[in-house]
């Protein structure tokens, strides 16, 4: 069963640009931006209680590579962040692209949601994120917290895998088909093999970030000591989607927990770093 009720967890932000597209109507990117975030913000996506101040700030900029007849194709970056106990800091939690963000749209559609119900390619992708971002802010208070909504992003894949459409909107949803698709994400936050990694999501969250403003020397030496478990997931599982979406959202702050460390936790650190996302070079010498 999807979840799907009325009234709001989510306060997101919605930006679509649409510069590759001349010669169109530009209203209808309004009116496409309105409904998309009326439909994430009005929704209720749990039968949790949120107070306003606890609505999870969120954002997705849509960019439109190209539009015909209603189709249209983009790619789509998902941001996401909670606020840490005891500070005006906020940490993010998701930094994510979709290379396939496809859908039919035509001005003033109705986005809505049906409960248990597939209605649209692009009802159904925004319904994912959405207990996404919900899920990974649930697993960063409670360990394991987010089981609940990463059930309903499987849910929802295996609703659109079975669900007749065209090529371009089933891309994002076959098995297979990429390492680092909505499919992948699914699997992996169901996977067993991945229970460490989520419990260390936790540690970061709750018993690290939120325990610096107490001792900044224990909470950073609690993330250390947890640290690892990211070389392991990612030694199991080569192609992993998780442990690349944790530090394209965490690298940089990773970076300005560590520099500040002691010289064993620094050497820990960007060892492990180097070895699973050496790409980041440049970035993971700020360590030292």
């Amino acid at each position: 069963m999807w979840i799907g009720l009325s009234a709001q967890e989510l306060r997101c932000s919605v930006t679509i640009n649409s510069d590759k597209i001349e010669g169109t109507n530009k209203q209808v990117y309004e009116t496409l931006k309105t409904s998309i975030e009326e439909y994430i913000n009005s929704n209720r996506w749990t039968n949790m209680t949120y107070a306003e101040h606890e609505k999870i700030e969120c954002s997705m900029l849509i960019v439109v590579n190209g539009v015909a007849d209603d189709m249209y194709t983009c790619q789509m970056t998902l941001q996401s962040r909670r606020p840490v106990y005891g500070t005006t800091y906020t940490t993010p939690l998701l930094n994510l692209q979709d290379g396939a963000f496809n859908f039919t749209y035509a001005e003033f559609d109705r986005i809505e949601w049906q409960q248990n119900q597939f209605t649209t390619n692009l009802t159904a992708m925004l319904a994912f994120y959405c207990y996404l971002i919900i899920g990974h802010d649930q697993d960063s208070y409670q360990r394991l917290g987010g089981n609940p909504f990463f059930e309903q992003c499987e849910q929802i894949v295996n609703a659109c895998q079975s669900t007749p459409m065209s090529d371009l909107e089933q891309r994002g949803w076959r098995a297979f088909e990429s390492n680092r698709n909505r499919y992948a994400l699914a699997n992996n936050l169901q996977d067993e093999a991945f229970r460490k990694y989520r419990e260390f999501y936790y540690v970061y969250h709750r018993l690290g970030l939120d325990e610096m403003a107490a001792n900044v020397g224990n909470a950073r030496a609690r993330i250390a000591e947890g640290i690892p478990v990211l070389k392991e997931t990612y030694r199991a599982r080569p192609a992993t989607f998780l442990v690349n979406t944790f530090l394209d959202a965490k690298n940089e702050e990773i970076v300005d927990i560590f520099k500040k460390g002691t010289s064993e936790e620094k050497k820990t650190v960007y060892d492990i770093l180097m070895d699973i996302d050496p790409t980041r070079q440049e970035t993971y010498d700020k360590i030292k």
